[in-house]
């Protein structure tokens, strides 16, 4: 490793270790992928391209819907979030969904 790929580990390693993760997971019914990239593309207008608080994304496809899951630093970075992405989802035809949240108990980054 190099001393910026070091830097990049140590930043992460350190984000992971603060108490207070969360992880938000979300089962959107009805969602397509194309309204999926229109809130990514909303988010990036609204200068959330990187999302302060949000460690890490994942989304997939689930039939009609669509599966996030997301750790967050905490739940109030989540929230805060929450108040530019909820009018963003709506304004795309997409009904947002409850969010499932749970406290982290330990993540592995191999």
């Amino acid at each position: 490793m190099n001393f910026q790929s070091d830097l990049s580990v140590i930043v992460l390693l350190f984000k992971l270790n603060i108490m207070g993760n969360i992880v938000i997971q979300f089962s959107i019914e009805k969602m397509s992928q194309v309204q999926y990239d229109l809130i990514i593309s909303g988010l990036e207008a609204a200068g959330l391209g990187t999302i302060p608080g949000r460690i890490f994304h994942v989304a997939a496809p689930d039939g009609d819907g669509w599966h996030v899951t997301d750790v967050w630093e905490s739940e109030e970075a989540f929230k805060k979030f929450a108040e530019t992405m909820v009018p963003i989802m709506i304004s795309t035809g997409v009904e947002p969904a409850d969010p499932f949240v749970l406290p982290v108990h330990n993540i592995i980054v191999p």
